[in-house]
């Protein structure tokens, strides 16, 4: 039985790795990780997901670029200070590393499941094109008082009801984690690429608040 902190936060990817193996941080003399994986979107584009290993679950010294993999874990956050502010940092922090053949078929090759609080007043809006959005910013707990930060986006349906929801809710969400460039203005004159994370909502459930008797 997984505990009230996995259970919360439930993530699985398949998909190709992109690179080694990059030194991230140490705990406790536990080394931890970062590298890419190549997730193939059914519309034949792709999402670039971030993940945080322990050296202890994988031997990050080997070569696994081009090998495919199925990991499951959970989506975290923590803030960066860069340029005088914070910024959001996501990943997926891995609990299970498996090796896939090519031709293996994965039955979640990205998806992710949160049950958390609004923690930020929705933002509703239309494309150009009249397609409706709305942004959530979802707090996740973890042990000892930490919490995740992250952001949804939801479609059309999904928008025009979460648009409603106040600080403070209770929501569960099922949905995919989608990479996307945009561009950084770092100057009148610079510019930088930069990837962000959310997760792309395709179910979520407004949890009603359980009354308690005097």
């Amino acid at each position: 039985m997984l505990d009230k902190s996995v259970e919360n936060n439930q993530v699985n990817i398949f998909g190709e790795v992109m690179g080694p193996f990059v030194f991230s941080h140490e705990v406790f003399g536990e080394g931890f990780y970062t590298v890419e994986v190549k997730v193939e979107r059914l519309s034949n584009s792709f999402d670039i997901i971030p993940l945080m290993v322990s050296e202890r679950l994988v031997d990050v010294k080997q070569n696994l670029e081009g090998q495919m993999v199925e990991v499951s874990g959970q989506f975290r956050s923590y803030n960066r200070h860069e340029e005088e502010k914070n910024r959001l940092i996501l990943s997926v922090f891995v609990r299970e590393w498996y090796v896939r053949e090519t031709d293996y078929e994965s039955q979640q090759p990205n998806y992710i499941f949160l049950d958390g609080y609004i923690c930020k007043q929705p933002v509703y809006r239309k494309t150009p094109l009249g397609r409706e959005i709305a942004d959530l910013l979802i707090a996740v707990n973890r042990p000892y008082g930490k919490s995740d930060y992250i952001p949804c986006i939801c479609w059309g349906r999904n928008a025009r009801f979460a648009e409603k929801f106040q600080v403070g809710g209770h929501l569960e969400v099922w949905g995919r984690i989608q990479s996307r460039e945009y561009q950084k203005k770092i100057s009148e004159t610079q510019v930088q690429k930069r990837i962000a994370y959310e997760v792309s909502v395709s179910k979520l459930e407004y949890m009603a608040e359980e009354s308690t008797s005097a």
